[in-house]
């Protein structure tokens, strides 16, 4: 039986243009296309989820403006339930603005919240009974950081298990990261917070030990082409990426996010888990945008036996 998750993140409408070459300081590129679609590391994370075939509660933030009807024209497209999609009356929808170089398929992004970074007490509270219900919840750090902290206390409180993103970068308390189950740091993330450049196998476990040493009960790094960097104690791994020609990367680390605790929840080891995520983000990066590229979870289980043969 699957088991409930909450993903509890950002949306954000993306604004991508693919460009020859990302610009240096100062210059201007002519680029050779665009595309609006939805966004938001939150939400990318829960369609993820979702289409590998999640039972999920997703809780984010919009405006009163016309971006707001992306998330919600997705959703009610999708399937997904919106009924913790919160309204905010005097700030926007967020934004990101994603340039891609279409020859490495290399981004630079600026996100602007919006809505998502200003999300109220009394929201969560709201949220609560489908909080406590669940088996996961799912956060990443591109909400307002009190949004969070209140989140994750409400989800360890009443023993849910928690995953904590950590992107965008932000500082984290050892206060919170006591009450987290499991963190999935980049290897920049993982650096900015510990302080241990990821080089070999020895850094990797280091960083891990630098998260246990908080509480934290299971470690998962992602380092790109590298793979997955994977421990609980038991565990050690560095666990291979499929290879596969990217066409747009954005995304890929919510494709993962999204494949990992869709996995977990469906009972699958951790091990197991990171290759289903792995391959779920294989897929994704080669598509453009970051929403829209989650693959279902038909082309996901046909992905995988095709690697295994």
């Amino acid at each position: 039986m699957k088991k409930k998750i909450t993903v509890f993140g950002s949306f954000v409408v993306d604004l991508m243009g693919r460009t020859p070459h990302l610009p240096q300081k100062g210059e201007t590129v002519i680029g050779s296309m665009f595309q609006m679609g939805p966004g938001g590391k939150g939400f990318n994370q829960g369609v993820a989820a979702h289409k590998a075939g999640s039972d999920i509660t997703m809780i984010t933030k919009v405006g009163k403006d016309a971006f707001a009807d992306v998330a919600l024209n997705i959703m009610k497209e999708l399937k997904m339930n919106s009924d913790y999609v919160f309204s905010a009356e005097d700030v926007q929808t967020g934004v990101a603005l994603i340039m891609v170089d279409e020859n490495t398929s290399q981004n630079e992004i600026v996100v602007i919240p919006g809505a998502c970074n200003n999300i109220k007490d009394e929201e969560i509270d709201k949220a609560e009974e489908v909080i406590k219900n669940s088996e996961y919840l799912l956060t990443q750090l591109e909400t307002n950081m009190s949004a969070i902290e209140s989140i994750v206390d409400i989800a360890h409180k009443n023993g849910v298990k928690v995953i904590l993103n950590t992107a965008p970068i932000q500082p984290i308390t050892d206060d919170l990261l006591s009450k987290v189950d499991m963190v999935t740091p980049n290897e920049v993330e993982a650096e900015i917070l510990t302080g241990i450049k990821i080089e070999t196998e020895e850094d990797m476990r280091n960083t891990a030990k630098y998260f246990f040493d908080r509480g934290v009960k299971q470690v998962v790094i992602t380092l790109g082409h590298r793979g997955v960097y994977i421990a609980d104690g038991a565990i050690d791994e560095l666990i291979p990426a499929y290879k596969v020609k990217a066409l747009d990367t954005t995304g890929a680390g919510d494709a993962f996010n999204g494949g990992l605790i869709a996995a977990l929840a469906e009972g699958k080891s951790l091990k197991e888990a990171a290759k289903f995520a792995n391959g779920l983000a294989a897929l994704s990066v080669q598509k453009l945008g970051t929403t829209m590229s989650m693959p279902w979870r038909e082309d996901i289980d046909a992905f995988l036996k095709a690697q295994n043969k």
